[in-house]
């Protein structure tokens, strides 16, 4: 699949290796796996002179004399041999005084587990020779928590070492759109659904079903219910690593939400365990669930709902882990299935959030929420507003939009509409054509 996107990202990622000529940077890349990180860099970087060095499961010893052979073909000098991380990384800063190159790390997190004390060598050798220092140095992780640990938690070394951060997201929707024109160009308003409702821009994903030729809804789930699919696995491998052995109770609390039981005290009753602590991490050290509240609710308040923001770990949740017993035998038809059933209720939610997003990407709000009373009643798909043209829309979003009923959104809006008397007001449809 060719290059997409990225242009931003690209052009930040250049501006730094331009500085690096005359002041020493150090970047943190962070973004979920399969995103598409290794690749912009790679890309980025492509016409200029940039050590790559993947941190892989190994010895350190090992590590060290692949980045060395990487070192001397790419820079054409000798620096002899290394048991340690640090030795090779001390030569690098060295040659650096001299001479500017751009050191490419992925998967950085990695060294927690091969060296810790890598991270603190690294403080030591990176405050002794940046000043003087002509390095262009990108460390990418695919680890959140571990990765936000290492550059953000005041007792760490590297803390405040980072000049730049860069959070690479999945691809907007217009450049799913643009994929699509181009591999299918007849495709649907429900072939884009189901492609966002499974991929959410994640560029492995999308590679995937490119590879596949999967463009329709059925050929999607075709692919995703295959033996031996790709995606079948996905998540346990996406997110093992991040939770370690606490997964299970993770994994639970993350299969509810997906199933539609996104308050705190609904996720209590079923499990039967307090999961506030573990609901606090997924959302700020994980950073895989946003707490939600109602339009205008003040921060403290205790009517949240909480959802999970990427796309394809919703669906797996929803589908795939909480139907993992019959995943488990091979009865890949029964939990197809079981999405076919579910299928109109299901991306009706995913299509909210496409009309969310999408409102959100068009940088003409300053607010974007929906709304719910204290008893959960009361609901409101979207209400975005522009507070400096003082304009209020509210959004009903369905399937068919036979179905929308403006007068209803305004009697549900009414209470709303009275604390913003000097706004415009607007009622709107959102459903399936309008993608």
């Amino acid at each position: 699949m060719k290059f997409y996107d990225r242009e931003s990202e690209t052009a930040t990622l250049i501006k730094f290796e331009e500085i690096a000529q005359s002041s020493a940077q150090m970047t943190m890349l962070l973004g979920r796996r399969r995103v598409g990180k290794t690749t912009l860099v790679k890309n980025a970087f492509a016409a200029n002179t940039a050590l790559y060095f993947f941190v892989a499961k190994k010895n350190e010893a090992l590590l060290c004399d692949e980045f060395t052979r990487e070192t001397e073909e790419k820079l054409g000098v000798s620096l002899g041999r290394f048991q340690s991380f640090a030795s090779l990384f001390k030569a690098l800063m060295g040659v650096s005084q001299t001479r500017n190159f751009t050191l490419l790390v992925d998967e950085f997190q990695e060294f927690a587990n091969i060296n810790p004390s890598v991270f603190s060598d690294i403080q030591n050798i990176w405050d002794t020779y940046k000043d003087n220092s002509k390095i262009n140095i990108v460390f990418c992780g695919s680890i959140y928590s571990m990765m936000k640990r290492i550059f953000e938690n005041s007792k760490e070394p590297l803390f405040g070492r980072l000049t730049a951060k860069i959070m690479l997201k999945p691809f907007d929707i217009q450049t799913i759109k643009q994929i699509l024109r181009e591999m299918h160009p007849n495709y649907t308003s429900e072939d884009l659904l189901a492609f966002y409702m499974v991929t959410g821009g994640v560029a492995k994903y999308i590679e995937q079903l490119v590879q596949n030729k999967a463009f329709t809804k059925k050929k999607i789930f075709d692919t995703i219910f295959s033996e031996g699919s790709f995606f079948l696995d996905e998540g346990r491998a996406v997110l093992i690593d991040e939770f370690g052995r606490d997964y299970g109770n993770y994994f639970s609390i993350l299969s509810l939400i997906a199933s539609s039981k996104t308050d705190r005290g609904d996720m209590e009753s079923t499990l039967q365990i307090a999961v506030g602590g573990f609901l606090d991490k997924l959302e700020k050290d994980y950073g895989l669930v946003t707490r939600n509240r109602p339009f205008g609710a003040k921060e403290g308040s205790r009517f949240n709902k909480y959802s999970i923001e990427d796309n394809f770990l919703n669906f797996w949740f929803r589908f795939i882990y909480k139907y993992r017993s019959a995943v488990e035998i091979g009865n890949l038809d029964y939990v197809r299935n079981i999405v076919e059933r579910d299928y109109e209720t299901y991306s009706g939610l995913i299509l909210e959030k496409y009309f969310r997003t999408q409102l959100i990407e068009t940088k003409q709000f300053s607010a974007i929420g929906s709304y719910w009373n204290r008893r959960g009643e009361n609901e409101i798909d979207i209400i975005a507003e522009n507070e400096l043209e003082k304009r209020l829309v509210f959004y009903e979003v369905k399937r068919n939009e036979k179905r929308i009923n403006l007068s209803v959104l305004e009697r549900k809006a009414s209470e709303i509409v009275k604390k913003y008397p000097n706004f415009t007001v607007e009622y709107k449809k959102l459903s399936l054509e309008q993608m």
